[in-house]
């Protein structure tokens, strides 16, 4: 064998041991809290010392970097090809609902990490961005429904902060309670969820009638 496949080899093992060791380190994250979960579980989870761990990575630190920045420029990126489209609020709406309950499903761990632990990790300097997604992702929202009541798509008396922040909280909360491996998939999910949001819950038998004040 030459030595440029025998770097080849060792390449790609070191790049699939990294990764084996990410998602290890992601589960106890998510399971146990960044905090609580220290470099030697992470080590012990995968069989190693803990010296073994820091050839891949130089802190439990720098491996919460790499699981949220991977995952959300993946997320983000998804979302901005979905407005790229121009399919009109609703269905701009439709989708960015369910991609983010395909991510919940997907990358469930990350869900659940971001969501537990960004207000912890945003004050080191090297996770700055999460600050920054945040922000993208309430323009994203806030846009999308803006365009809807301009366009008549969503009622004219739609508050759109509170909605956002409707949508946002109750959509991400499912990562505590939807289980992947459950009888319900994450298309199952999103598709009640929009019938929920955007065609309510109540029988339609006619509007409900105006109560007259007293006097």
């Amino acid at each position: 064998m030459s030595s440029t496949k025998q770097t080849a080899d060792s390449g790609s093992g070191s790049s699939s041991r990294r990764a084996e060791l990410l998602a290890l380190a992601g589960t106890l994250f998510a399971e146990r809290g960044f905090k609580s979960t220290t470099v030697r579980d992470i080590a012990e989870e995968a069989g190693i010392l803990s010296g073994s761990l820091y050839h891949h990575f130089d802190s439990k630190e720098s491996m919460a970097d790499e699981i949220l920045r991977s995952f959300l420029d993946e997320l983000f990126g998804t979302y901005r090809e979905i407005v790229a489209r121009e399919l009109g609020p609703r269905k701009t709406l439709e989708a960015v609902v369910a991609t983010s309950f395909e991510a919940v499903h997907n990358h469930h761990d990350e869900v659940a990490i971001f969501q537990n632990e960004a207000k912890y990790l945003v004050q080191f300097p090297r996770f700055a961005y999460l600050a920054e997604r945040n922000a993208e992702f309430h323009e994203l929202w806030t846009s999308i429904l803006a365009e809807g009541v301009r366009t008549g798509a969503f009622r004219a008396d739609l508050d759109v902060e509170l909605t956002y922040r409707f949508i946002r909280d109750t959509v991400w909360v499912a990562v505590h309670w939807y289980k992947p491996a459950g009888s319900l998939s994450a298309e199952d999910i999103a598709d009640e969820y929009l019938g929920i949001v955007l065609d309510g819950i109540a029988a339609r038998r006619g509007r409900r009638p105006v109560r007259k004040s007293a006097g």
